[in-house]
Order: structure tokens, then C-alpha cells, then sequence
């Protein structure tokens, strides 16, 4: 996790440093459901490089690498969903918090790195606060649709 709000200036210097090393960035993201190891450099800020140059020494073609900027569409969609799964309380925990992400919206927040080595997808993931707390915001939601959807399915059947 990064300690900045905008990570457009490490996308530059990341694109940079893969095409210095003669790899191709294939843009493609690589799902949770694609059997992948993590690689483990949280407390490293340059653990991208350690990584690129991996790619590099065991002859990865190509880089995936993918991104994510917060987009004001997606923002609204969460804070109307977090106002109705709260209503009538406007001043729940969910729909304040989703406000408060409205200084990020513009920003890049998540970058997914990613590699294949012998059947095997290799990923690096850089993401800030605010991204992260999205994201739980967004699975927050979901779960509590899911919740609503499920009890609606079974009064109908009583």
C-alpha cells in the first residue's frame, strides 16, 4: 500500500522501467479466480522493480498491467447504494466514508503487475489507502444486496 493519494507518477515510472528492460505491457488484469502468487513487498516502496526484473530474468514475454482510477460514475453508484442500504440514517459510516472518497476521484489508486512462468501467474499489486477503503466499501455492499436479495427469495416462498 502506498502512502500517496495518486499513483499516475509511479504508472510513468513503472511503464518506463518495463520498457527499459525490453518487455512488452500487455493490458489485461488478472482476476481472483486465475491461480496466482502474490509477490510479498508491502514494506518495500521499489518492490515493482524486484519484480519487473524477475519477469525479465526467467524470459516473461510480456508484463500484464493493469489500473484503476477512481471514475465519478462508479462513486455515485456507491454512495447511493450505501445511502439506501443505511436509509434513513444519512449519517452512517458507509455513506460518509463513500463521501469522503469524492477527493479522490480522478485519481489512480490500484496498479496490478503480472507475469507467467511455468503455468503459473506471478502478480505485484500497488494500491493506496483510499483504494483499499473502497474496496471495502464496494464488497460491504454487495454483501448486504446479497443479504436483501436472499431474504426477498425467501418471503416469497413462505
Amino acid at each position: 500500500m502506498m502512502s500517496t493519494d495518486n499513483l499516475l507518477s509511479l504508472k510513468d515510472d513503472m511503464v518506463a522501467f518495463i520498457e527499459g528492460h525490453g518487455l512488452k505491457r500487455l493490458p489485461g488484469y488478472v482476476t481472483e479466480d486465475i491461480p496466482s502468487i502474490l509477490w510479498e513487498g508491502q514494506n518495500n516502496p521499489d518492490a515493482w522493480k524486484d519484480f519487473v526484473e524477475m519477469a525479465k530474468h526467467v524470459g516473461a514475454p510480456f508484463v500484464t498491467f493493469s489500473e484503476m482510477t477512481l471514475e465519478p460514475e462508479e462513486l455515485d453508484a456507491l454512495i447511493e447504494e450505501a445511502g439506501e442500504m443505511n436509509f434513513p440514517d444519512e449519517e452512517s459510516s458507509e455513506l460518509v466514508e463513500a463521501q469522503w472518497l469524492h477527493k479522490y476521484v480522478g485519481n489512480l489508486g490500484y496498479i496490478q503487475l503480472g507475469f507467467v512462468y511455468q503455468g503459473l501467474v506471478f502478480l505485484h499489486e500497488t494500491t493506496t489507502e483510499w483504494y483499499e477503503r473502497f474496496q471495502t466499501l464496494l464488497e460491504d455492499v454487495e454483501a448486504f444486496q446479497d443479504i436483501v436479495i436472499e431474504d426477498h427469495d425467501h418471503d416469497e416462498d413462505e
